[in-house]
């Protein structure tokens, strides 16, 4: 099994710090599971996604990311790293890019769940 994190970086589009890369590299460090650091990478800008609709967060990622080198992920079984997930638009985005890619499995790991107040929590 390899590690990806959701490391969504193009020019201009870089965090100042990434949380989930701080995550996935603990991860990596206490499961000898290497980090699959640029499997992804952010294709199209996309406004901030606070305030956004579960719908307008979706169309706001369609797109947005891809896989530079579909042969690191072909096959493979990955573990997508967030650190929240609010919608879970930006995910879906980035498992459906690596499935494209040909990765056999993508499972999602995030550290903390988002939850509306008026809607029951998964």
């Amino acid at each position: 099994m390899r590690w990806c994190r959701c490391r969504c970086i193009g020019e201009g589009w870089a965090r100042r710090f990434n949380q989930s890369a701080a995550l996935a590299k603990v991860i990596s460090q206490a499961s000898g599971i290497p980090v699959l650091g640029n499997a992804l990478k952010r294709v199209k800008p996309t406004v901030q996604q606070v305030g956004l609709t579960a719908s307008e967060r979706a169309l706001n990622v369609q797109g947005a990311f891809a896989v530079p080198d579909r042969s690191s992920v072909a096959g493979r079984t990955l573990i997508l790293i967030d650190d929240v997930l609010t919608s879970g638009a930006t995910i879906d985005a980035c498992a459906r890019a690596l499935n494209r890619a040909g990765a056999a499995a993508v499972d999602v790991l995030v550290f903390a769940r988002v939850v509306d107040a008026g809607r029951s929590p998964i």
